[in-house]
């Protein structure tokens, strides 16, 4: 089983709980995927399953041949690791099913980018006094270091600079509720990145998955009733009517023989 799929943060909403709480949830649109490459140990040193999604206005040829054998035009790839490789194929599609509710997934996203920004906002510093004569030093960093010894500030001093636009994971999400219908995946808490970024969903390290559900499951688990098919008994053939016909002539013939000789014999004894 494949530990994860490929997707796009569509925006927030709440739901309510069994127990008529508000549950606050990311709304994630999940796949469907496409399987575009197989990796496999003896061709390339590990074993992993490249998946894509979405659709790109444009492609490089290289992508393109790439992406041939797959039939796709996918925007994004990405490589997840694999219990069995043999139960991928070069093209499948993988629907939002592979999560279900309850699940423990990591979402991982790119935080929306603020440009540079000050200390106070970028680390939430308190900022310097606004008196005994301090006009201007409201938001300023204060000291950075010391002069004589060492003479330099250390790296990685916390000081203005460019804020956001950086790889975020957010662990540990429940996931609260799967739309097949319209491959939405709801997940509890928030994610980073702003709408319509792209996310990857994994399950979480050290949380087991729990047993996939069978297709009847997911119709109960939705609500979905699946009418069964009518059964139309079809008309016998124009041969076995006169086959039927004929054998219920003959069967007939006997007893009006015998219905017959009983009148004889009664006005025989007339």
């Amino acid at each position: 089983m494949i530990q994860g799929l490929i997707g796009k943060k569509v925006g927030m909403t709440h739901l309510f709980s069994a127990d008529s709480q508000v549950v606050s949830v990311t709304v994630l649109e999940v796949g469907p995927c496409v399987v575009t490459q197989v990796r496999t140990t003896q061709r390339d040193g590990y074993e992993a399953v490249q998946v894509g999604y979405g659709h790109a206005k444009q492609l490089t040829k290289p992508a393109r041949g790439h992406l041939k054998a797959a039939g796709a035009d996918s925007r994004v790839l990405h490589e997840f690791f694999s219990d069995d490789i043999s139960d991928h194929t070069v093209g499948q599609a993988l629907p939002v099913t592979l999560f279900q509710p309850g699940d423990v997934v990591d979402v991982t996203g790119r935080s929306k980018g603020r440009g540079f920004a000050g200390a106070v906002k970028r680390y939430g510093f308190k900022g310097g006094r606004k008196t005994h004569g301090q006009g201007d030093r409201h938001r300023a960093v204060g000291s950075i270091g010391a002069g004589t010894y060492p003479g330099r500030v250390f790296k990685g001093k916390k000081m203005p600079g460019h804020m956001g636009n950086k790889q975020i994971t957010s662990l540990k999400l429940i996931v609260e509720r799967v739309d097949p219908e319209r491959n939405l995946l709801m997940v509890r808490g928030s994610v980073p990145g702003a709408r319509n970024g792209m996310v990857t969903v994994k399950y979480s390290k050290g949380v087991k998955v729990a047993t996939r559900l069978s297709d009847e499951e997911w119709n109960e688990l939705l609500g979905v009733v699946v009418e069964e098919p009518e059964v139309i008994e079809e008309a016998p053939a124009e041969d076995a009517v006169e086959e039927t016909v004929a054998e219920v002539a003959v069967e007939a013939e006997p007893a009006e023989e015998a219905g017959e000789t009983e009148v004889e014999d009664e006005g025989k004894a007339e």
